[in-house]
């Protein structure tokens, strides 16, 4: 080994973390992969519900084509989550599943418990577009 050989490279040293980042590499990233994961969810939710509304339900047809449609509109707003108004549009599904509460009420109280995680989703989106406190 030569006596003069230079160093490997070495990272960057250390420096103050910058204040208007939240920590993550890319914020906006993680808040769609939220909205995809809970829209995700929720579709999964409306599929298993059909089932059960069909064994129920003296007439099952409308509730079991809602479900199909509002399954669909996941999806759909799942895989378009780079888009900026899947916000609203999610918040409109959320308000269209509580609409299928005459249906049935375990409909409605779904979208209840799915219109309170989209709430979250968004306030989780909101808090990462902030710089954080420290």
């Amino acid at each position: 080994m030569a006596e003069h050989e230079e160093p490997e490279a070495a990272e960057a040293p250390w420096t103050e973390p910058d204040p208007d980042r939240s920590g993550l590499r890319d914020p906006a990233r993680a808040a769609r992969s939220l909205a995809a994961m809970a829209l995700s969810f929720e579709a999964l939710a409306l599929l298993l519900a059909i089932v059960p509304m069909r064994m129920i339900l003296d007439e099952p047809a409308a509730a079991t084509i809602a479900i199909v449609v509002l399954t669909l509109a996941c999806v759909v707003l799942a895989g378009m989550s780079r888009r900026a108004w899947i916000w609203p549009a999610g918040a409109v599904l959320q308000v269209a599943v509580i609409a299928c509460w005459p249906l049935h009420w375990a409909l409605g109280a779904a979208g209840v418990v799915f219109a309170l995680v989209w709430a979250y989703c968004w306030y989780v989106k909101i808090q990462l577009a902030r710089p954080p406190k420290r």
